[in-house]
């Protein structure tokens, strides 16, 4: 299987750097320590502990400025169709910059901001209406990015409590609702096609453990369907079907973060977004943060054939920024064909995963260490805390400070069972703290990196049809699983079914 011609340009610097100790590259290069790094806004990226050198590093740039990276983000932020399997733009930028210049960009900017302006005044209504607690009803994401970030810039202080529904498992339902005052507590359905089995299982048991329509709202691209489920119109909020589920936060499918934060938090999460916007679609590419990032991620995949990426967040705040990147970066990403129909020739998305430091360190860090698999590391810290504990804050970041050093470094040992190879790439990401406007461009960052690989590799990031075979056959079996309808013509599904009955009775 051929592949992309740029692999050839990349090849031979891995082949001359495969042997080559990351601490001697280091030693060779001290000037790299603060060189290798840059600042947008109140983000601070810092990537000289990846294994690559200068020569290497401007092969890599060259590659991305070869394959029109930079023109990629323009098309998509202009609004051409670069969804081509669905024949749609990828407007999410349009949910919080106007930096689109082509018409379909402007028209989806206006339909953005008065969104975001009803948006805002049904959330004033749902504040004093006597409602303490919200519960939001999505999954994928209508639930990850939002979860996320309501988790990260919560207050403790916030006059709602705003709770997260995905999982169809009744157990998720009984729960979260035990402990709850239906008579205080609002549901808000998201859903863009409002036929996702998962919501409206969950809205069901909602709607009936309300007793009450008027304290049910919906997020949805299909109002006729919200409004036929018995949702008033005005308790509706728009979607559209340019904004992909896990790129949508930043629109009313993040009505849940609007009622956490309020109207001024959530506009400056906006504007940290359109900040890192601005950047990317203006910055060179030896100096664009997202497109350094993305190159990075291509050379640690194909060019050193890494199969898994750990994102480490140093702040218990960022604790589901893994999980939201899962579905961000393996669902856009996760794809062996391009968007021409023909076979990608190269790896593709890594495994995303990670845990929070410094518990985490406690647990898998043993194999990052001294495992048989380089996995190269995202360590995201933060330089000021936000609570009155100082000394532990101080201690995280030792260890936030200490990890990649230690995976970079290694440490020789008589006793090989105590010795560390070293030579495990990491970038570090540090915030100036966990504010809006910095998880705005981090997730920004993020959304513009996956993009940005997904034009180098070929592949369209804003379709995910992997995810709905499965999702059919479940469709086709459920009237089996309930007992009735033809039995599955899976034999191993037959047995399962079987057993199953067997346990529960019938």
């Amino acid at each position: 299987m051929h592949g992309p011609a740029w692999l050839d340009v990349l090849a031979p610097h891995a082949g001359r750097l495969a042997g080559e100790p990351l601490a001697a590259l280091l030693a060779a290069d001290p000037a790299r320590a603060t060189d290798w790094s840059l600042r947008v806004g109140p983000l601070w990226f810092n990537y000289a502990r990846q294994q690559l050198d200068r020569a290497a590093l401007g092969a890599l740039c060259h590659v991305g400025v070869e394959a029109g990276l930079p023109q990629a983000l323009r098309r998509m932020v202009d609004g051409e169709p670069v969804n081509g399997s669905e024949g749609r733009p990828a407007l999410h930028t349009a949910l919080r910059s106007d930096l689109g210049e082509g018409d379909a960009a402007r028209a989806a900017r206006a339909l953005a901001v008065d969104a975001r302006d009803r948006a805002e005044r049904l959330a004033e209504r749902v504040l004093v209406s006597g409602v303490t607690d919200v519960v939001n009803v999505g999954i994928g994401g209508s639930d990850l990015g939002p979860r996320f970030v309501v988790d990260a810039l919560r207050r403790q202080d916030a006059p709602l409590r705003l709770h997260f529904l995905a999982n169809v498992d009744g157990h998720a339902a009984a729960r979260l609702l035990h402990g709850l005052d239906p008579a205080r507590t609002a549901a808000v359905l998201v859903s863009k096609s409002f036929g996702t089995q998962e919501t409206l299982l969950n809205g069901a048991i909602l709607r009936q453990w309300l007793g009450d329509d008027a304290r049910l709202y919906a997020v949805s691209a299909n109002t006729e369907r919200a409004l036929a489920w018995g949702i008033a119109e005005d308790r509706v909020l728009p979607m559209w079907d340019w904004v992909g589920g896990r790129y949508s936060l930043w629109s009313a499918a993040g009505f849940a973060i609007l009622l956490a934060l309020g109207a001024e938090r959530f506009r400056l999460l906006l504007d940290g977004a359109a900040l890192m916007d601005a950047h990317a679609v203006t910055a060179p590419v030896a100096a664009n943060m997202p497109l350094l990032h993305a190159l990075l991620a291509v050379w640690n995949r194909n060019a050193l054939g890494h199969d898994t990426h750990a994102v480490l967040p140093y702040d218990e705040r960022l604790a589901l920024l893994p999980a939201h990147l899962q579905q961000l970066v393996m669902e856009s990403l996760g794809k062996s064909v391009r968007a021409d129909g023909t076979v990608v020739g190269a790896a593709t998305v890594p495994v995303v995963w990670g845990g929070t430091g410094t518990s985490s360190q406690h647990s898998f860090f043993q194999a990052l260490h001294q495992g048989t698999d380089t996995v190269p590391c995202e360590f995201i810290g933060v330089a000021a805390e936000d609570h009155a504990y100082r000394a532990s804050h101080e201690a995280l970041l030792a260890h936030f400070l200490a990890q990649p050093q230690a995976l970079a470094n290694g440490e020789p040992n008589a006793d090989p069972q105590r010795a560390y190879p070293g030579g495990r790439p990491s970038s570090v990401l540090l915030l100036d703290r966990v504010s809006p406007e910095a998880i705005g461009a981090l997730v920004a960052l993020y959304e513009h990196s996956v993009a940005a690989q997904a034009a180098l590799w070929g592949i369209n990031a804003f379709d995910q049809w992997g995810v709905e075979l499965g999702k059919r056959i479940a469709g086709g079996l459920l009237a089996a699983v309930q007992g009735g309808g033809e039995p599955p013509a899976d034999p191993v599904t037959r047995a399962i079914l079987a057993e199953i009955r067997s346990r529960r009775g019938g």
